[in-house]
């Protein structure tokens, strides 16, 4: 009952059963009603004989109908010879003629065929039959009951209207379709245009926007590849000035005092931060490629990784694997920076110690690095993923310029995982991470 054409369907068989109840109904009721009564007059109009219909096995005669009452009033007297009560086969020249049947006639029908029979007491007491037979069926007249004949017409009217109907709501499941596939993210998909009416209509209007829609989405995607393009080329070409500087900076003489000194080491400082910087950009454009090669995919230790990760920076390392070892499929370079650069935040924006938790759970490897720093706050957790986003009162003393947790994400889309920021309940973030332990099937 879920498709539109079957309510539809339905509703037209139901209201052309209900119209043929309603005027079956209506024709009886306009009908004249059958004869039960005859009555006999003389010339002058007086009443001289009355009875009632005998149409097979009906139900007992009513008073009004009995052959010594009619409707106005009680017959005259019978004459002698006759009692009032006797049966007519009792009176005088009332017994029916010979060779009539003897049975009782069957339903529908009286003692001597179709249509209705009378038996008339007249004045005298003599019994009259009379008979007024039904012309003969034509052939063209139904073989069955009024409900036979409705039960035919409902048949009838639905096997001619289901394919009326189902034509007219085939190009609405097209539209549906369409509609579908271009919500699932097919933007070039189209609605046929048939007919000219509401619903032709309304597949050249959605065809009309779904243009209007991928035009728009192309030159959005045009405009940013053409940003992130100029922004890696960009950045490419400050290799070389940054390179000349930082070259420059070394064959310098020693400073004569100690501010000279600080300042060459501030100067050292920006270079290493713009050099990071430069790098991420290109690592991040790379990684939006989707047909860049980023390296080989090859089974990568996670223990081996993350016990020198944790080393280089100082953390603890909690490993909580039964078999003693983990392996991924992917890009050990890339799975490396992943790693690096949650221990490098936690150092950075936490008051103490950084925690990197290796497990697994089920089909997915799990590395989780948490701190005790102050927590991220519940409204900007999936916020501080973005590029360039830096939580509120964040400085640029405070290190990064917001491109470390976006590249993580990437890194972890990249090999079919992901990543989420949770806080913990005694104080500090945790950032996890979940990979695949095998290469996933594409669809």
């Amino acid at each position: 009952m879920n498709k539109l054409y079957i309510r539809i369907w339905l509703a037209v068989v139901l209201a052309v059963a209900v119209l043929t109840l309603l005027v079956g109904w209506a024709w009886r009721m306009a009908a004249d009603a059958p004869l039960r009564e005859v009555v006999a007059r003389n010339q002058a109009g007086e009443v001289i004989g009355h009875g009632r219909a005998r149409l097979g096995r009906g139900p007992a005669m009513p008073d009004w109908a009995n052959p010594t009452h009619g409707r106005h009033g009680p017959l005259p007297p019978p004459l002698p010879g006759a009692s009032a009560g006797a049966p007519p086969s009792a009176a005088g020249g009332d017994r029916p003629p010979e060779g009539a049947p003897d049975e009782p006639p069957p339903e529908g029908r009286g003692k001597y065929g179709a249509g209705p029979e009378f038996d008339v007491r007249m004045h005298d007491g003599q019994v009259i039959h009379i008979h007024l037979p039904r012309p003969p069926k034509s052939n063209w007249s139904a073989p069955f009951g009024f409900f036979w004949t409705l039960g035919l017409v409902g048949v009838a009217v639905a096997l001619a209207t289901y394919p009326i109907i189902r034509r007219l709501t085939r190009r609405l499941e097209a539209l549906q379709h369409s509609v579908q596939q271009w919500g699932d993210g097919n933007l070039s998909v189209r609605v046929p245009v048939t007919g000219n009416d509401e619903v032709g209509f309304l597949a050249s209007r959605f065809n009309h926007a779904a243009q209007q829609i991928e035009t728009l989405i192309k030159a959005r995607d045009a405009l940013l590849a053409s940003q992130k393009s100029l922004l890696a080329n960009a950045s490419h070409e400050l290799r070389s000035p940054l390179t000349r500087i930082r070259m420059g900076l070394e064959f310098m003489a020693p400073p004569a005092d100690a501010a000279a000194n600080q300042a060459k080491d501030e100067i050292a400082r920006n270079i290493a931060e713009l050099d990071q910087l430069i790098d991420e950009i290109l690592l991040a454009s790379r990684l939006d490629a989707q047909q860049a090669d980023l390296g080989t995919v090859e089974p990568v230790d996670l223990l081996g990784l993350a016990a020198e990760e944790c080393a280089r920076t100082d953390a603890t390392l909690d490993v909580q694997l039964p078999g003693g070892e983990l392996t991924v499929p992917g890009v050990s370079k890339l799975l490396r920076r992943a790693v690096r650069n949650l221990l490098e935040n936690a150092r950075r924006h936490a008051d103490g110690h950084a925690t990197l938790t290796l497990s697994q759970d089920g089909t997915m490897a799990r590395i989780q690095v948490c701190d005790q720093g102050p927590g991220v706050p519940e409204a900007y957790q999936d916020r501080i993923f973005e590029p360039f986003y830096r939580l509120p009162g964040a400085s640029e003393r405070d290190g990064g310029v917001g491109l470390g947790l976006s590249l993580v994400k990437s890194i972890a889309l990249r090999h079919g995982g992901s990543v989420h920021c949770h806080n913990q309940v005694g104080g500090g973030a945790c950032f996890e991470i979940r990979l695949p332990l095998s290469i996933p099937t594409p669809p």
